[in-house]
């Protein structure tokens, strides 16, 4: 990591540190959003809970600081999701997290777009940085995703030798994301009263991993095909016993004891 650090340093020509959020540091209280974000950010947490994904040592969260500090200037930018693999200690709140510091890098950042000032795409480097550069030169955040909502574009960026290059979905339309063992793509259809476009995410089998309410839809058909099943069931029941007795009367009225009929030898 030391070397990874001072490759950084001279190639940014930043002096970079890492350090704890400042006791004074003011995050900011509204950022840019719109209503639809945090639907979207909690989506992509929700299946991942269900699935049995999230681990205790994961940060997965939405609209939450990371830190760094550049030539001695604090700086935190907040993505609207970010996916860390592993930290050092496990903490019931966080307000913000300092990579290294605090644990791995952050494997995913995500962007949703939500203004037209482009500011997902900036690569300022005076202070404050540009979130690009920030999350590709100074995070060096090994993919970073930027997601517009509205017309559903998806826009998947690798770091490739310290630079943010973008890569083209497969045949399905996702991106694998090695770090995760899962993919990633699009979707459209209805949530919480948001209909629209949504990332999901899907198993190395190409399973979609399902939200709270598709399992419920999922559980009342496959509860509706076994009340279909049981009442199948008893229609031939029903039927089968109909005819033992119309077979029954048949026989009596000719005569015949339907118990005391001969035994098949065969």
């Amino acid at each position: 990591m030391a070397n990874l650090l001072s490759e950084t340093k001279s190639q940014t020509g930043l002096v970079i540190s890492w350090e704890a959020l400042p006791d004074d540091f003011q995050l900011e209280d509204e950022p840019v959003e719109n209503t639809g974000q945090p639907l979207l950010a909690g989506a992509l947490r929700e299946s991942l809970e269900i699935s049995g994904f999230i681990q205790p040592q994961m940060l997965i969260a939405a609209n939450f600081g990371l830190c760094a500090t550049l030539n001695e200037q604090f700086v935190a930018k907040a993505p609207d999701w970010v996916y860390v693999p592993s930290v050092k200690e496990i903490l019931p709140e966080r307000k913000s997290y300092t990579p290294n510091l605090e644990g791995d890098v952050p494997a995913v950042v995500m962007e949703f777009l939500s203004d037209k000032d482009g500011g997902e795409y900036s690569v300022k480097r005076t202070y404050p940085p540009g979130k690009w550069f920030f999350y590709e030169q100074i995070l060096q955040v090994a993919i970073y995703i930027i997601f517009e909502p509205d017309g559903g574009l998806l826009e998947y960026y690798q770091l490739e030798n310290g630079r943010y290059e973008l890569k083209q979905p497969d045949e399905n339309g996702h991106h694998w994301i090695e770090a995760m063992g899962l993919f990633l793509g699009t979707w459209r259809g209805a949530k919480e009263g948001r209909t629209g476009y949504w990332l999901r995410w899907w198993d190395n089998t190409g399973n979609l991993l399902p939200w709270a309410v598709e399992l419920i839809e999922q559980e009342r058909q496959r509860a509706e095909q076994e009340c279909q099943r049981a009442e199948q069931e008893h229609n031939r029941a029903e039927q089968e016993r109909q005819e033992k007795e119309r077979l029954i009367a048949y026989l009596q009225s000719q005569g015949i004891d339907p118990n005391n009929l001969p035994k098949n030898a065969g």
